[in-house]
């Protein structure tokens, strides 16, 4: 730490309680009250320095004769600095430093002591040592603690502002250019390292290399006001938002206890910062968090969503603003495809408490996500997806699909919540398009698991929840689920039986047009030359060879799966009371005829069976 040392005398004041006596051999003349403290000095060192007290002294000396007694209740930083301005005038040894060298010139100003009441005034000298301590940075942040209790008078002389500037000039520069002190350096490793004119550390042993972080922990100590400036200081000299946003969290974790216990920052490197510094009170936590919002990076992706909806949970706890919980809720909104579950998993904060997770607030950070989405979303056609298949779009839709796995899974999650109504998990579940699932798997498990937790719905309830998935782009395994799942209404199972029927129709006819077109590639012409028959192949009447090994192996395999959905179906019509609704919806007359295996799998029915399906899926039940 920098220090000047002024005066030359040895120490001739005592204190005795909360008078102080300047122990020359003659008697006071002059007594000066600052505060609570009495000091018995004498006039003429004092007005010989100070022309304030030049002019206090003769205007006393005119009404009361030769006794003078002073108030300095407006002295700033109080009896501590002018003990040492007392000091000073007696020309007894003082040794200023960075911790008081603010209070002494805003002292020095507040008494005038310019260079017309002596050469080498306080002024000047208090002025000259601020140059050096605003070259360093450690010096620098001591001093600018300091201004916290002359703050008025620092302001007036401008020391506030140049500290600030001199801090954020060296928070842009690169430490490991220029050798910083920062925080947790010790002052031998200082000591050994000399900086030349170009930068560069004369040191042998160079030290480690300072990561961007360096000066959080340092600034964290400054009060909310000073910390704002500082803040807005680094951003106008163009320091990456990144950084910004770094330490504005760090500082948000120091002082919001609630953003510390939902996060596990990690200080093992430093220790505790935190370990001594004293909570404030609930509305000052308020205001530090609103002044944080308002100090996050506008840009996009600078801030995580896990800290922004920290940030969301804990102004819900304090009462923030309407406006900073809308702020925090558009900023989340907007980077929620980098978001994950807990994150959205916020406890309800509301007076009237219905649901145990704010589904409010999910669904308004949703649909900002949407309304900044909707325009780069491209709508694609329907199509049937295979189990492991997931459709392949443009980049633009991969925003999208990453909150569909996310808003499904929160589904999920809050599905078990009993007083969670129907409409609202609907409209939730809604706001994702289509397009937007490769699979409907996710939103079908939070559908079962609602169902599952809401026995008592109606039946339109629950045909009207199921409209939410479509069952063309059900997983063979969630399709399977879905036929034995009790709690599904009748009409959706048929629905999903037929749809996978359709599907697995669908792949023999493949299967076959593959092995037809493969045939045909290595036979063009119609060549007599006979392949060779190793068992694996067989020649038909045309002369062309089938992969009888892999067709039949996907042909069973398709077959048995075939059967087992029949026999699923036929469980489901066996009673007299299902089979009338059966066929009163589709029109069947007969029984479906078994698969055969020496043939394709699909359904035999009437053409008044075709005409019921096609007028079931133009109902509007879930596709």
């Amino acid at each position: 730490m920098a220090s000047m040392k002024l005066g030359s005398k040895t120490d001739g004041f005592h204190r005795d309680g909360k008078t102080w006596y300047c122990t020359t051999g003659l008697p006071s003349d002059v007594t000066i009250e600052v505060g609570e403290m009495t000091f018995n000095l004498h006039k003429f060192p004092l007005l010989s320095r100070s022309g304030l007290l030049e002019k206090l002294i003769e205007e006393l000396s005119i009404e009361v004769g030769s006794v003078s007694v002073l108030k300095l209740n407006d002295m700033p930083a109080g009896a501590k600095a002018f003990e040492l301005i007392a000091r000073f005038c007696y020309g007894i040894k003082i040794e200023m430093t960075s911790l008081n060298v603010v209070s002494l010139r805003c002292a020095a100003e507040y008494l005038r002591m310019t260079e017309d009441y002596g050469e080498g005034n306080l002024i000047v000298q208090a002025e000259a040592f601020l140059d050096e301590v605003f070259g360093s940075w450690t010096d620098s942040i001591k001093a600018l603690e300091t201004c916290e209790e002359v703050l008025p008078y620092a302001e007036e002389i401008h020391i506030v502002p140049r500290c600030i500037d001199s801090l954020a000039m060296k928070a842009c520069a690169d430490p490991n250019v220029f050798n910083l002190p920062v925080a947790g350096q010790t002052g031998a490793q200082s000591q050994r390292d000399v900086i030349l004119w170009n930068g560069i550390s004369s040191s042998a042993n160079k030290p480690q290399p300072i990561n961007e972080d360096w000066w959080f922990q340092d600034v964290s100590f400054l009060n909310l006001p000073l910390y704002k400036r500082l803040i807005l200081a680094v951003e106008s000299r163009g320091m990456k938002p990144e950084t910004i946003s770094a330490s504005l969290i760090y500082y948000a974790k120091r002082y919001l206890p609630l953003m510390s216990r939902q996060s596990s920052f990690d200080h093992a490197s430093n220790g505790n910062p935190w370990a001594t510094v004293s909570i404030p009170s609930e509305t000052d936590q308020r205001v530090l968090l609103e002044e944080i919002v308002t100090l996050l990076p506008k840009k996009k992706g600078v801030t995580s969503p896990e800290f922004l909806i920290m940030l969301l949970r804990t102004a819900m706890v304090l009462h923030a603003s309407p406006s900073c919980r809308e702020n925090l809720e558009k900023k989340a909104g907007a980077q929620l495809d980098q978001a994950v579950l807990v994150d959205l998993l916020i406890p309800n904060m509301g007076y009237s408490v219905e649901t145990l997770y704010d589904i409010d607030c999910a669904q308004r950070m949703l649909d900002h996500f949407m309304s900044l989405n909707q325009n780069a979303a491209l709508s694609t056609p329907p199509c049937i997806v295979e189990e492991g298949q997931f459709l392949g779009g443009p980049d633009t839709l991969q925003p999208l699909t990453m909150v569909a796995s996310l808003v499904d899974g929160f589904l999920a999650e809050v599905a078990p919540d009993v007083n969670l109504k129907p409409s609202k998990f609907e409209a939730l579940a809604a706001t994702i398009p289509d397009y937007a699932r490769p699979l409907d798997d996710g939103v079908y498990h939070a559908v079962d698991v609602y169902l599952k937790a809401h026995p008592w719905l109606t039946d339109t309830e629950k045909e009207q929840l199921c409209r939410l998935m479509n069952c063309q782009k059900l997983s063979l395994e969630a399709c399977t689920h879905a036929a034995q799942n009790e709690r599904l209404p009748l009409r959706v199972i048929v629905q999903v039986l037929f749809f996978e029927q359709l599907r697995l129709r669908t792949s023999i006819s493949g299967w076959f047009y593959v092995s037809e077109n493969l045939d045909n590639s290595q036979n063009p012409c119609g060549s007599l030359e006979l392949p060779k028959n190793d068992g694996s192949h067989q020649i038909n009447s045309k002369g062309r060879t089938v992969g009888v090994d892999d067709v039949k192996e996907r042909v069973s395999e398709l077959e048995r799966e075939c059967l087992t959905m029949k026999q699923d179906l036929q469980k489901i019509l066996k009673t007299k009371r299902s089979w009338k609704i059966f066929s009163k919806t589709f029109g069947f007359r007969r029984k479906l005829q078994p698969c055969n295996s020496k043939e394709s799998c699909e359904l035999k029915e009437p053409e008044a069976s075709a005409n019921g399906l096609q007028n079931h899926e133009n109902s509007g039940f879930p596709k």
